[in-house]
């Protein structure tokens, strides 16, 4: 199919179509992309605030994961972002409903809407909960042409009820990968939960809340770098050559 391809008619010189041919010869050339910084430059300025969807991942009535979700929302909002905070509560078990089901819809229409996500589950058994999987498990990497995960930005937080882990934050990135979103470099994990929190549900003062404003300012600005260009950051040779077998499958 890969010979086929390169017969159709290519935009670049014959010379420089050879060349890239000898070179590699697995390639077909007029599909392969040279990225520029100009490439990358806005086509237009988006005049909506950046979207963020937050998950979380329990549904105790004092959940710290959603405590932590709520105070992540609040810097968010400060900083000019419109959020949406997802209540997994009465979410199905993925694969027990039709997809029409209004929570199943609900959760995929927000991602759809964003342009950036924050996640945050406590660590059980050393993992991220059955309760913020689900969340994950009923989001699909394509709902038609739609792909609801690609490209958004992705902030990974945990809640320990014990001492520091990393294990969730790290489960959750392997995740994100998946989903083939942009996770930001910074993340927070905050120990001994309970503690963090005042009868408000309001964080205090600490250098893990000084940490947690760190990980919403990083998602901020990387979401106002990538949300305007995402559609060229995902546009990959790997699908250009298969869009272009299935035109000539069909001639």
């Amino acid at each position: 199919m890969t010979d086929s391809l390169r017969d159709l008619p290519s935009d670049l010189p014959d010379n420089l179509s050879n060349n890239l041919l000898k070179q590699f010869p697995s390639i077909v050339p007029r599909l392969l992309d040279i990225p520029t910084l100009a490439k990358l430059t806005p086509e237009a300025e988006f005049s909506h605030p950046p979207r963020i969807l937050l998950l979380y991942g329990s549904l105790r009535e004092r959940s710290f994961s959603r405590l932590l979700v709520e105070e992540a929302a609040r810097l968010l909002v400060h900083m000019g972002a419109d959020v949406q905070i997802f209540n997994p509560a009465e979410l199905p078990i993925a694969g027990s409903v039709p997809e029409t089901h209004p929570k199943v819809a609900e959760l995929r229409a927000l991602s759809i809407w964003s342009e950036g996500q924050v996640w945050c589950s406590p660590e059980r058994h050393g993992a991220i909960t059955a309760v913020f999987k689900n969340q994950i498990d009923w989001i699909p990497l394509e709902q038609g042409s739609v792909r609801p995960s690609q490209g958004r930005t992705l902030a990974v937080m945990q809640v320990c009820g014990g001492s520091q882990s990393f294990n969730t934050v790290n489960a959750l990135r392997l995740l994100g990968r998946w989903m083939r979103m942009v996770t930001i470099p910074n993340q927070s994990s905050v120990a001994k939960a309970y503690e963090e929190f005042d009868a408000e549900g309001r964080m205090k003062p600490s250098a893990y809340y000084d940490r947690l404003v760190d990980v919403m300012e990083e998602l901020f600005k990387f979401t106002l770098l990538l949300r305007t260009r995402v559609d060229y950051m995902t546009h990959r040779y790997s699908e250009r050559k298969q869009q272009e077998v299935d035109v000539v499958q069909k001639i």
